[in-house]
């Protein structure tokens, strides 16, 4: 095997890349691609650092992603996925009736829920660069990607807005008390911290392969009470004679307004939270999070139960992405 080869394998491997998705790329078997990662790489450990430094997400993470989902395995379907999707075709086969089954119980009345809100970041001036095919392709690939964290982390997801995906944890009838909110917070925040790695280490390589711009996300986590509201029905046919109808259910209120005004503050692979978010926390998972100081022009919004300003708390990364 010529060196040059040998080099283009070991840095792909390097960016991130499966070895299978190595042996589709270069049209090589995967167990020759195999015995020249073996070769040149060794130490396990040394695998793992790397992995640790490009990850460049909260410290929070560490304490629960392996405990919940298998990360690695995440990273691995996304790049499969995003390579397919730009070299053969996008498929897109999320089931949405879960969301509306949930929700039911509560239509027409009051139900505290955990939002997530991610959004990509500068997705206008890709779709100006990039082949319209290749856009949607990498837009519905995130979608889908986003959406198996949301289901794994224990999450449902409400709507597709353009490029951005809305999400709701149940914490179930009001009053909510801290006990009932602190896993449906916690799964939220560890799913938005596989969020940004997996983009980082799933998604990002294959495009940074096929010369396509990274993805950048904004991610907003608040709690509170919202209303189920029904618009309709959505139905289908069961069989030739038969049309079920299920309730087409949606969510408003103050929190779903709130987490979409959090994401927009956000900056690039960051997470930010609401005031009630970072109250559940204990000590060592506040540390994560430091206050936002902001001026008036750009948040005003005032907390329901102590009338000031409602305070936001931004991810701090423990680790530089560039270090």
């Amino acid at each position: 095997m010529a060196v040059e080869q040998r080099k283009t394998i070991v840095n792909l491997y390097n960016s991130g890349i499966n070895p299978d998705i190595i042996s589709l790329e270069l049209d090589m078997a995967q167990d020759e691609v195999m015995r020249v990662i073996e070769s040149e790489i060794n130490d396990e450990e040394r695998r793992k650092d790397r992995v640790e430094k490009l990850s460049g997400t909260p410290i929070l993470s560490k304490s629960y992603l392996d405990a919940v989902v298998n990360l690695d395995l995440a990273i691995a379907h996304a790049q499969s996925t995003m390579w397919k999707a730009l070299k053969v075709k996008s498929e897109f086969d999320i089931p949405t009736e879960e969301t509306d089954k949930i929700l039911e119980p509560y239509a027409e009345s009051k139900v505290t829920l955990v939002i997530l809100n991610i959004d990509l970041v500068e997705s206008t001036k890709m779709s100006m660069i990039l082949p319209e095919d290749k856009f949607a392709a990498i837009i519905r690939t995130f979608a889908q990607e986003m959406s198996l964290l949301i289901t794994a982390y224990g999450g449902y997801v409400l709507k597709y807005i353009g490029d951005a995906v809305l999400a709701f944890f149940i914490v179930g009838s009001p009053p909510p008390t801290n006990d009932r909110i602190y896993m449906p917070c916690m799964n939220a925040i560890s799913c938005a911290c596989s969020m940004i790695r997996v983009i980082r280490q799933g998604i990002n390589p294959i495009l940074q392969q096929s010369d396509y711009p990274e993805l950048k996300v904004r991610i907003g986590i608040d709690v509170g009470d919202n209303v189920a509201v029904q618009y309709g029905w959505d139905t289908f046919r069961h069989d030739e004679k038969t049309a079920l109808k299920n309730p087409h259910l949606d969510i408003l209120g103050y929190t779903i307004s709130i987490a979409s005004k959090i994401t927009s503050i956000a900056k690039p692979d960051q997470i930010v939270i609401g005031q009630l978010v970072n109250n559940v926390l204990e000590t060592k998972q506040e540390n994560t999070f430091s206050k936002l100081s902001l001026t008036p022009e750009l948040w005003s919004y005032v907390s329901n139960s102590t009338g000031k300003v409602y305070n936001l708390y931004q991810s701090i990364h423990g680790i530089d992405q560039d270090s």
